[in-house]
């Protein structure tokens, strides 16, 4: 499974760059709060985290 710490680093930066909470994140992909906040530290590393992750980097255009 490829390695996403760029991307998640890249994720948190804009988050707190543009006031968006994880909580916001989360309600906005249909996931708890607690899952997202998993994904984006890297503690859950999982296909899902990862399409997650990439669909984030995408829809924002993160990069």
């Amino acid at each position: 499974m490829p390695e996403t710490l760029e991307g998640r680093e890249r994720i948190i930066q804009y988050l707190n760059a543009n006031d968006i909470t994880i909580a916001d994140l989360a309600a906005m992909y249909g996931i708890a709060k607690q899952d997202m906040s998993d994904y984006l530290s890297g503690r859950k590393k999982n296909p899902r985290g990862n399409k997650i992750i990439l669909k984030i980097i995408s829809d924002f255009k993160i990069r």
